[in-house]
This record gives C-alpha cells, sequence and structure tokens, in this order.
C-alpha cells in the first residue's frame, strides 16, 4: 500500500467532513502512537481501513489521555491498545500496570486461607521477622522449607512443631511461610484450632457443613494448625476431626505445621489424653501423637513476648 504517513496527512486535510470533527481527527492522525501502529501494520492495513478505523483510533487517544490526566475513563483500571482484526482496527483493553500489581496482590491473599486468625499475619514477613537469638532456628528450618518445597513441591517435606510461650512469634512465621509460599504461587491454609472446634460443633447438625470443612482442610496443600492445645478437647474433635485430618495428611505425604503453648511431650500427656469427661484415654492419644510426629519436626522457641511491645 502507499505511505502510511501520507494517507494520514490525506486524512488530515479533507474537507468533506465536519471541520470541528476534523480538527479533532487531525490531532489522531498525528499522534506518534497511531502512526506507529498504523506503519507497523502497513502490510496488512487499506486505506479505506484507516479510514474506517477513525473512530476507534480517537477512542484510543481519548481514552489514553484520560489516563495521563488522571480523568475518568469507559473502563477504569484498564488502558486501551490499538490491534488488528481482520485486517481492520480494532480496541481492547488491559489492565493498567497498577491494576495488575492490585491484581497479583489479590491472588497472593487469595493463597493464603485463614480461618479464624489475627489481622496480623496478612502482613506477615519473613524479612520482617524477630532476628533475635532465641528465634534463630526456628527461621532457620521455616526459610529452609519454603526454598526446599519451591525447588521440589512434589515431594514429602516434613514440617514443623513450633513450641513455646506466649507472643514469641509462632503464629507470626507460619503466616510469614504462607505469603512467601504465595508470592511463588503456592497456596497455604492457616486453621485456629480451638476456632475451628467451636465452629464445627455449633454445626453439629449439619453433617454436609462438616464435612466440606473437614475436607477443605484435610487437604490444603499447605496446612499450619495453630494454637493446638489451647482449650480442652473432646473425643469427637480429637478422633473424628483432628485424627481424620491427619491422618489424610500422613498417607498424602502434605506438608503440615503445628504451633502450641505444650511440647510434644506436654500435649499428648496434658491435652489428648484426658478428654472433656475427665476419662483418659492413653492410646487415642498416642496413636495421634504418632501423626504429629510424622508430620512435623519439633522445635522450641523462646524469646521476648512482642504482644505486650
Amino acid at each position: 500500500m502507499e505511505n502510511v504517513r501520507e494517507i494520514l496527512q490525506e486524512l488530515m486535510s479533507k474537507r468533506k467532513l465536519d471541520q470541528r470533527f476534523n480538527n479533532v481527527m487531525k490531532s489522531v492522525y498525528s499522534d506518534p502512537e497511531v502512526i506507529s501502529f498504523c506503519e507497523e501494520h502497513q502490510d496488512e492495513l487499506s486505506k479505506e481501513a484507516i479510514e474506517r478505523g477513525a473512530a476507534k483510533l480517537y477512542e484510543f487517544v481519548s481514552e489514553r489521555n484520560k489516563i495521563k490526566n488522571n480523568q475518568a475513563t469507559f473502563l477504569p483500571g484498564y488502558q486501551p491498545e490499538l490491534v488488528l482484526s481482520n485486517h481492520l482496527i480494532d480496541i481492547e483493553y488491559v489492565p493498567t500496570k497498577q491494576t495488575h500489581l492490585l491484581e497479583q496482590e489479590r491472588h497472593r491473599k487469595a493463597l493464603v486461607k485463614s480461618i479464624s486468625m489475627p489481622k496480623l499475619i496478612r502482613h506477615a514477613s519473613l524479612e520482617g521477622y524477630y532476628q533475635e537469638p532465641e528465634r534463630t532456628d526456628a527461621l532457620a528450618k521455616t526459610l529452609a522449607f519454603v526454598n526446599e518445597y519451591l525447588e521440589r513441591p512434589q515431594d514429602w517435606h516434613k514440617g514443623l512443631y513450633l513450641t513455646g510461650s506466649f507472643g514469641v512469634g509462632k503464629t507470626y512465621l507460619m503466616g510469614a511461610m504462607g505469603n512467601a509460599l504465595a508470592d511463588e504461587g503456592y497456596s497455604t491454609t492457616i486453621v485456629h484450632f480451638p476456632s475451628l472446634a467451636v465452629e464445627l460443633k455449633n454445626a453439629i447438625g449439619s453433617s454436609n457443613t462438616i464435612q466440606t470443612k473437614i475436607d477443605a482442610i484435610k487437604k490444603a496443600p499447605i496446612l499450619v494448625i495453630d494454637d493446638i492445645g489451647a482449650d480442652s478437647i473432646s473425643s469427637w474433635i480429637r478422633d473424628d476431626v483432628l485424627g481424620v485430618i491427619l491422618e489424610y495428611r500422613m498417607q498424602e505425604e502434605l506438608p503440615t505445621f503445628f504451633t502450641s503453648n505444650f511440647s510434644m511431650d506436654q500435649l499428648e500427656r496434658e491435652h489428648l489424653t484426658v478428654n472433656q469427661r475427665g476419662e483418659a484415654e492413653p492410646l487415642k492419644a498416642k496413636r495421634l501423637m504418632e501423626r504429629i510426629k510424622f508430620l512435623s519436626e519439633e522445635v522450641s522457641m523462646t524469646g521476648k513476648n512482642h504482644r505486650q511491645d
């Protein structure tokens, strides 16, 4: 076809149309991005196609300029791009850089599923974790898990059982781990176990609801059971909820983490063995602890209570 710049110049000089429209289109046809697009596709664009594309070209320049001037646009959060469709000029709207970043952040947050967890963990980061000697071992092993999981996500990776007093950063560290994995596209579910137990007890009578929640938790790619041992436990929660979840994860070799104020030994003796009726069931407690020990390595955490900061 003839030179694109000559065609655009000819269109700018036309006097057949309304003079006001002509003046508007002169700025459109002289726009550097419009010229660049037409030159890039000159082998596919006829003179008639450029004329027929006047409205699309005007829309492109107008919407692009509104974005530059921070004005309201046709499709907020999206910017126009010129495209070729069946040898005709058309427009596609694509996310702006800001919208793309917001969508990435929403997607990342959606990968960390928290059940009854504090807002604090939404912004937890491994970089912002307390750099104190008492927490070095827990942080190092968490970082090692993240690196190994990212290298070989299909392999079996043992989790951690973080034990320590209130406020030493167990939950924060698990939230930071979940966010770090989410940045790489991997999902983590973090469950506050005492709150889950209450939810399930309140849902008794609706077996579908209970089963749906248990299934979602037990099948989570990476699971953190937070604050296990914080409240008294019924035989039903211990055996038919926690036991079922851990059995499935052990069989499927799914990474599982725990946080607790109890050591593993204390959890077995002081929490899992005696049910709410005061009955001792050591064999059931031992069976459950074997699953926890299979799934996780115990790591003790000490140090300052940062909840008092």
